[in-house]
């Protein structure tokens, strides 16, 4: 069932936000988290009274809350753009590769879950590992051939 997150932990969460992505732009929307740790959001001018009706998702599926913040690819579109930490920028074969939902390899050193970065576009976000950026696009989002 989806609960609104209370403002005392909205605003850890957008801590985290800025310490993990040097993020410093503003999310004017409504935070939502279900009992998977899945993070939603959507405008502030809907109100809705969750007393009366049991939602399990609204919105866009914002992030997934870990040890660290696991954004979407929406989620990476929205803070990219405002961040200055953990982004990696590829192009070519590596895009491809990564649009496919295959691993993909750098030598640049990086810190726990990285902004894939294409030019202006953002692909989501990969977790860093022994010189590997995991790919985390779900099965169904990825491009097959």
């Amino acid at each position: 069932m989806l609960k609104p997150i209370p403002n005392k932990e909205r605003k850890i969460f957008l801590k985290q936000l800025e310490e993990q992505f040097d993020f410093s732009g503003i999310l004017n929307y409504n935070f939502f988290i279900n009992q998977d740790k899945k993070v939603f959001i959507f405008n502030k001018d809907l109100e809705i009274d969750f007393t009366k009706i049991r939602i399990n998702s609204l919105g866009v599926y914002f992030a997934n809350i870990e040890k660290e913040i696991r954004l979407t690819i929406e989620g990476s579109q929205l803070i990219g753009p405002s961040s200055n930490k953990n982004i990696l920028e590829i192009e070519g074969e590596q895009l491809q590769d990564w649009i496919h939902g295959i691993d993909i390899e750098t030598d640049k050193k990086l810190d726990g879950f990285v902004l894939i970065k294409n030019k202006n576009d953002f692909y989501g976000t990969g977790k860093y590992k022994d010189g590997k950026i995991l790919n985390f696009i779900p099965k169904e989002r990825r491009l097959k051939n």
